[in-house]
Formats: structure tokens, sequence, C-alpha cells
């Protein structure tokens, strides 16, 4: 079969295994979704058609800056705002926005979740709560539990910073892939945290003590790993040896980040 189209990150749902969708798009309105799942196992050819498309504003550009955005979109669009990498930085529950307040409204005004997760090593991190487990299945953890509910994204950010002094808010991207994992009680971890969360957010902390356990689509894990750019390599012939986080892992210990070619145009056969 062969499908052609923009990228964009992959569409995740959790099941007993992890199951993914290739989302392309025609520019700016999406065409269809691919099940990946199938085609683990098998080979598959990705072709770079030497096109990128702002998914922003679908304007053809040169460079992607962060995920798929022209310069232009990536300095003034919310969805490349300082706050989403530091949520710490957001305002909008005092009423001010930092690019787009109904925006921002939407999407930082709503409950966020400070969780800790097994990736390789154990991390702390923050989402909305209408991304979970979204945002842990694209980090590739195999284990997450919630440490505390907020009801604006600042307040987790000020809780993961008071977090990082004792626990890594990074993922070893390199070890997850090849599945190197440090074994956590994250139940145990979730009451030592607790106690270097600041007084004013500790209202926050939640008694939901499940223990959500991941499982991806992988044969086999890489020994090593080496990533590919398609503005450096346009043509990929491999076979798919698994899925993890947002990566395609080959048989020849290579990997690629979908999500890092957001808006690249390409043809895809299985």
């Amino acid at each position: 079969m062969q499908y052609e189209g923009n990228i964009r990150k992959m569409e995740t749902a959790l099941d007993d295994t992890v199951r993914y969708g290739l989302r392309l798009y025609d520019n700016l309105v999406p065409t269809e979704s691919i099940s990946l799942n199938e085609a683990v196992g098998s080979d598959i050819r990705i072709e770079f058609l030497h096109e990128i498309n702002c998914v922003v504003t679908g304007k053809k550009i040169k460079k992607a800056f962060g995920e798929g955005m022209s310069y232009e979109a990536f300095m003034n669009s919310p969805q490349a705002s300082p706050s989403i990498i530091r949520p710490e930085l957001s305002r909008i529950h005092e009423g001010i926005a930092l690019r787009d307040f109904e925006w921002e409204m939407k999407n930082h005004m709503t409950p966020h979740t400070v969780y800790l997760a097994q990736t390789a090593g154990v991390k702390v991190g923050v989402t909305r709560n209408t991304q979970i487990p979204t945002r842990w299945i694209d980090q590739g953890a195999v284990k997450a539990i919630r440490l505390a509910v907020t009801p604006y994204r600042q307040a987790a950010g000020l809780i993961e910073v008071a977090l990082k002094d004792h626990i890594s808010d990074k993922t070893s991207w390199q070890k997850m892939l090849k599945g190197e994992i440090e074994e956590h009680d994250l139940i145990q971890l979730k009451t030592d945290m607790s106690a270097f969360v600041p007084d004013e957010f500790k209202q926050y902390l939640t008694q939901n003590d499940d223990l959500v356990e991941i499982h991806y689509p992988i044969i086999a894990h890489p020994p090593k790993v080496k990533s590919l750019k398609l503005d450096k390599e346009p043509l990929l012939e491999k076979k798919l040896m698994g899925i993890k986080g947002q990566y395609l892992l080959f048989d020849d210990a290579t990997v690629i980040n979908m999500r890092s070619h957001s808006g690249y145009k390409v043809r895809v056969e299985f």
C-alpha cells in the first residue's frame, strides 16, 4: 500500500500494546490515519518529497522550527509559547497571556497533572489532564503515576520546578529506545517526592495511586541507536522492528522521530 501526505506526530491509543496510527495531512487538512502496528516486522519505505508545510499557516517553508513551524509561527504562535516548555512561566490564571488569551485560557487555565514516569530512568513531568496517557506514551514511558492535579498550568510547573532538585525532568531517549530501564517503585517514589512539594501546593497532591503500565509494539530493542533526519536521508527503505514514544525503530539500529518531522511531505509504502 502507498500513501502520501504531510506528517504529524503519530496518534496513539493505550491498549494491551499501544496502538499507533500515522496521521497524514494534505497540508493542513487531515486525510487518513494509517494503522502501523500491523507493519511491525515488515519492510517500510519512507520518501521525503522535499516539501515542508508549516503546521500553523500551511505555507511552504525551507526549514522547520519547533515541531513543523515556520520561524514566524514559532516566534508568535501560542503553540510554541515559552510556557509550553516551562509551565511555570504561564500566567493566564492571573489574566495575563503570553501570546494568545483565548488559546491559553482553553489550554492552560485547565486541570494539569504532575506525574512521575519511568522511561529509562525516572522523571517528573507536567501535562494537561486531557493528554493522559498520550503524553506518557509519547515519552516512551513504561510506567507512570499521578503525583498532583492542579487547576491551572503554572501551579503544576512550580511543583515540577521544586522537584527538579531531587529527580530529573529529562528523558534519555537513547536508553529508552534501547530498552535500558532502571526499575523503580513509583508508588514509593511518589511518597518520597510528595515531601518536596511546596506547602502552598500540597492541597493538590492526589491520593490516586493507580500505576499505569505501558507496552509497545517492539520485536527487538536495538543495541545502539542512530537517529535519522529526512533532510539528510530523504529515502528510507528498511524493516520496521518496533515503535516506541514517537520513534520508528528499524532493523539496522537506526530510528526516526516522526514528531520532529511534522509538516514534512512524504510518500510511505508498506
